[in-house]
């Protein structure tokens, strides 16, 4: 299967997944709480079985990667094709009736992203790509671009755990920007050209990055560990490190400030 197929299958499962969480939205879901006190709410539970029920229809040999359920292999003798879902990225956003949350989805192939999109239902933003055919937010070309001006402060977002680890003199050349719960979304951010980067704290999972990673790649951008790596995805799922998202300009000073937060760690 292609993966312009694949994203078109991700775009249409997405929105509806979107109109789904609404229904729940600003309406105190019943809410459960997760090992290291991480909420999964109904909506999230809803959201998710109908994505597995939508996308393993059309995809019956690919795999299955959620953050709400058991992780599914592809079917025996089948690429290792498989799909990775965060059914509502930003949950707290969600339960606080905020607008920064998102759905996530992605095909990955060969370790990487094929196919990604990003659907924010309250804000009517959709972000997709397909490899190597670029990046799209609303169906207009996205573009991480270049900085105009060197001097220019970069507009960063990073959580307050990492900011406080950094003094002022780390922090000369960096606006700060708000940093929006949905790891995706922050990212997406990146990708089309409201910040020039992000970091990342370590513990981020595969279903919180995927698609965000494609969607960055395709559009100019890179997101990586601090030596510049590119992640690559299993269908076991995994935890990350300390991760940079940001233009390709402006990653030498996000790696020194990265850098710089793990020194003082």
């Amino acid at each position: 299967m292609s993966a312009d197929a694949d994203l078109r299958l991700l775009v249409d499962a997405a929105a509806e997944a979107g109109r789904i969480a609404l229904r729940y939205f600003r309406m105190d879901p019943h809410v459960w709480w997760k090992e290291g006190n991480s909420p999964v709410s109904e909506a999230d539970l809803a959201v998710d079985t109908f994505l597995k029920e939508t996308l393993l229809a059309a995809r019956p040999d690919y795999g299955w990667l959620s953050e709400e359920t058991v992780a599914e292999a592809p079917a025996a003798g089948a690429p290792e094709r498989f799909f990775v879902v965060d059914p509502i990225d930003g949950t707290r956003s969600f339960l606080r009736g905020e607008e920064t949350w998102c759905v996530a989805l992605a095909v990955v192939a060969g370790g990487r992203p094929v196919a990604g999109a990003i659907d924010v239902p309250v804000r009517e933003e959709v972000f997709e790509a397909a490899a190597g055919e670029g990046a799209r937010l609303n169906g207009l070309p996205l573009d991480a671009g270049e900085r105009v001006d060197a001097d220019e402060e970069l507009r960063v977002a990073m959580p307050d755990a990492l900011r406080r680890k950094l003094s002022p003199d780390m922090l000369r050349n960096v606006r700060a920007a708000v940093s929006a719960p949905s790891l995706a979304y922050r990212i997406a951010q990146v990708a089309a050209g409201r910040l020039d980067g992000t970091l990342i704290r370590p513990s981020a999972s595969d279903w919180d990055i995927a698609a965000a990673d494609l969607i960055l790649a395709e559009a100019g951008g890179l997101l990586g560990d601090i030596e510049g790596e590119e992640r690559l995805y299993k269908i076991e799922g995994r935890r990350h490190g300390l991760l940079i998202a940001g233009t390709k300009a402006a990653w030498p000073e996000l790696r020194r400030i990265a850098r710089s937060a793990t020194a003082a760690a």
